[in-house]
């Protein structure tokens, strides 16, 4: 990689945003407008108490990105020119590509040394999520849109006037750390020569004596394993209580023994290759070994020999490292992080489907509304419904894992849920085996959503069922259960606090460590093809998670398996069964709605379904096409129907806002394959109110319309979710 350049400045400016006008406006800003550095000035000379300042231009030079990809190659580009950025000025949202969280991370993967400026309006992400993505960085600041000309002149200034220091501040330390390794072997060399010299006096005899003694304390104090080997059978000569305490050894069980025979292993081979390295003189950095116990137990570790002399003469030090918890900790990140590429996978996959099923059911269902229909196409159409709803099922699933489905949370009894599945459990559960129950009438209230709080039981009990074809017991406990600190570090996702437990046992054949390992992934499954989709578990784990809880797995071979679900306790009071809302009249009153939908198709059957129920339909493509439509229409719009997330730069939540700022007397109803959390997680989306997930049926389509027409409107304001009926 080459090194950085010798500059004095670096003036260069990187802005990546799909908005071309953004890109005009840093232009104007930072291509030297004698109004915003006269600004400048005067801020400057305000803050700095002088009468008059006359800036000195900066000429910045500007380059444009409008996608994340785009940016990325061109930081690349200038690293192997060997001219990087010292800034750049990123927009948080950037559809259809990566949003700015992702496309700072990989920018900074690339260049860690750019400063980086958020620009953002709003965003899809909190402070603390951004922090989580990307760390807690002095290399990050934000900028709000609209944003000051000032302000972006200080930014620009600051941010790559910091860069300078920060690549000068590296060359300086780099200057340092050789002055200091020089000094150091010069030092050493002088120490060698001093120690010969007092080897040879009465006087140096008794110094040596006390800093052997020094030596040895800090030898036996070291925390890590250390022992000292002779040279040519590697047996122990001295060895410190760290490694005793690792091993399990007494002293005179190791001393004058090979360290191979007691305290560690390695592969023969790889041994060989060790002595054979030592035997000529070459420390061994790093090697992986087995730290064994005297009772059989091996953990994973890390070696250093290093040949030495001492008065007796040539000898070896040996230093061990257990990495076992550490091999763990990276064992579970490496998983979280395919489970997450994996759900985003997941979720695109089931948003798309999802579209497609709305064609398929919405037309399937319209075709079997119509009257004098041939009973063999009705009975064929009927297959294609019964098909769609079985793939809408899965896409359920797909974005259960991937925790991009729509919650209906409130407080509620863990207890109180499982009650309330008892009868359906036990219909699951074959006769050879024993159902029992066990879970105190009193319980700390959760908060959660019913429906997917049964189907996790529902999932855990069937699992457990197919686990036992011979029978036996399946136990379903609740319980509370306060995790402290210490116990937080036994699961990556716990954490400590009050929670609510969920265990499901069985007595039957268990998993092997290697299933264990993968029983969360989508559509993986133990079971004989065609008898499960491998989503069962995975849609557990997106459930939970979504609950902000986790689950921890317990299981031996032939001796059965224990699921324990724990969701933290909150503090709300507990809420009644929300009432549902009698159905509407299925049939429209000539009432004027827009339709903004971005699939073609999507939005040509709803347009077809809305129509032949009695309405008057207007069509848009994106956000931008919405507000124009509705702005050049003089007539009452009644109803605005509108997707979530939409190309054009505005999102569903964008486009009703603004609905609601000019036609304050109409309604809203959303759609979407899945959801995302558009008003800052103060407020949810309502299947039945104001929410209609895809895929939908013709009249599950009008009777949301209808319901949403005869409600009433609701005020909306920027701290307020803009949501009607």
């Amino acid at each position: 990689m080459k090194t950085r350049p010798e500059l004095t400045e670096n003036n260069r400016i990187l802005i990546i945003d799909d908005n071309t006008t953004i890109h005009d406006d840093f232009r104007k800003i930072l291509g030297g407008s004698t109004e915003a550095v006269a600004a400048l000035d005067d801020v400057l000379a305000d803050v700095f108490g002088e009468t008059h300042r006359k800036g000195v231009k900066i000429n910045f030079q500007i380059d444009s990105a409008y996608q994340g990809q785009e940016g990325l190659a061109m930081v690349e580009r200038s690293l192997e020119e060997n001219y990087p950025y010292a800034m750049a000025f990123v927009d948080m949202r950037m559809p259809p590509g990566w949003d700015g969280v992702e496309t700072i991370t990989r920018v900074w993967a690339k260049d860690p040394c750019i400063q980086i400026c958020i620009c953002t309006a709003y965003s899809d992400y909190s402070w603390q999520e951004i922090v989580t993505k990307l760390g807690n960085s002095d290399r990050l600041v934000i900028l709000k849109k609209p944003f000051d000309s000032i302000e972006v002149l200080q930014l620009a200034h600051a941010m790559t006037k910091k860069w300078m220091v920060t690549i000068q501040a590296g060359q300086k330390l780099e200057d340092l750390n050789r002055l200091v390794q020089a000094q150091t072997y010069e030092l050493k060399e002088n120490n060698e020569k001093l120690t010969a010299e007092m080897a040879e006096r009465e006087l140096a005899r008794e110094a040596l004596k006390n800093s052997e003694e020094r030596l040895s304390k800090a030898f036996e104090a070291c925390p890590l394993p250390i022992a000292i080997l002779r040279f040519h059978d590697h047996a122990c000569v001295q060895i410190n209580q760290a490694f005793l305490d690792a091993t399990g050894y007494d002293r005179l069980e190791m001393v004058g023994n090979s360290l191979w025979k007691a305290g560690l292993g390695m592969e023969s081979r790889t041994l060989l290759e060790v002595m054979g390295q030592l035997a000529q003189g070459t420390a061994v950095l790093r090697q992986e070994c087995r730290i064994v116990t005297k009772g059989g137990e091996e953990r994973t570790a890390l070696l250093w020999m290093e040949p030495f002399e001492l008065a007796t003469g040539p000898h070896l030090l040996a230093i061990v490292q257990d990495v076992s918890e550490q091999e763990v900790l990276e064992t579970r990140l490496r998983h979280a992080q395919k489970v997450e590429t994996v759900g985003h996978l997941a979720a695109g996959i089931a948003h798309d489907l999802n579209n497609l099923l709305t064609v398929i059911l919405g037309y399937s269902s319209f075709q079997l509304g119509k009257p004098g229909l041939d009973n063999v196409l009705k009975d064929q159409i009927s297959e294609i419904q019964s098909a769609g709803q079985r793939a809408a099922a899965l896409t359920r699933q797909l974005l259960a894992f991937s925790r991009k489905q729509v919650m209906q949370k409130r407080a509620v009894s863990l207890s109180g849920v499982v009650n309330n599945v008892q009868a359906m459990l036990r219909r699951l559960v074959p006769e050879n085996i024993t159902l029992v129950f066990g879970h105190p009438a009193e319980l700390p209230l959760i908060l959660a959503d019913v429906c997917n709080l049964e189907q996790v039981i529902v999932n855990l009990v069937v699992n457990a069922r197919d686990a036992m074809p011979a029978g036996g017991t399946l136990s379903i406990c609740t319980g509370v259960a306060q995790i402290s600190a210490a116990q937080a570090t036994r699961h990556m996702e716990a954490r400590e606090g009050n929670f609510v437990t969920l265990s499901v046992t069985d007595t039957g054949e268990g998993m092997s460590a290697e299933t264990l390992a993968q029983i969360f992934e989508p559509f993986f499954t133990t079971k004989e093809v065609g008898k499960g989709t491998g989503m069962g578990l995975a849609t557990v784990s997106g459930i939970i998670n979504q609950h902000e809880g986790w689950i921890e797995v317990s299981s031996t071979r032939d001796k059965g398996t224990t699921f324990r679900v724990f969701i933290p306790v909150t503090e709300r009071p507990e809420e009644l069964t929300p009432k549902q809302i009698p159905s509407a009249p299925r049939r429209g009153n000539k009432e004027t709605i827009l339709l903004v939908e971005d699939d073609d198709t999507v939005r040509a059957l709803a347009r077809k379904m809305l129509q032949a129920a009695g309405y008057r339909v207007m069509e848009a493509s994106d956000g931008p096409m919405a507000v124009a439509t509705w702005r050049g229409f003089n007539e009452r719009v009644d109803l605005l129907i509108t997707d979530m997330v939409m190309p054009g730069g505005l999102s569903g939540s964008d486009v009703a806002e603004r609905f609601h700022a000019d036609r304050p007397e109409g309604k809203i109803l959303y759609s979407s394959g899945y959801s995302v959390d558009l008003f800052g997680g103060d407020h949810s989306l309502l299947e039945g109110v104001n929410y209609l997930p895809k895929p939908y049926f013709a009249e599950e389509l009008i009777e949301a319309v209808a319901r949403a027409c005869s409600g009433p409107s609701v005020p909306a304001s920027p701290a307020e979710s803009v949501v009607s009926c």
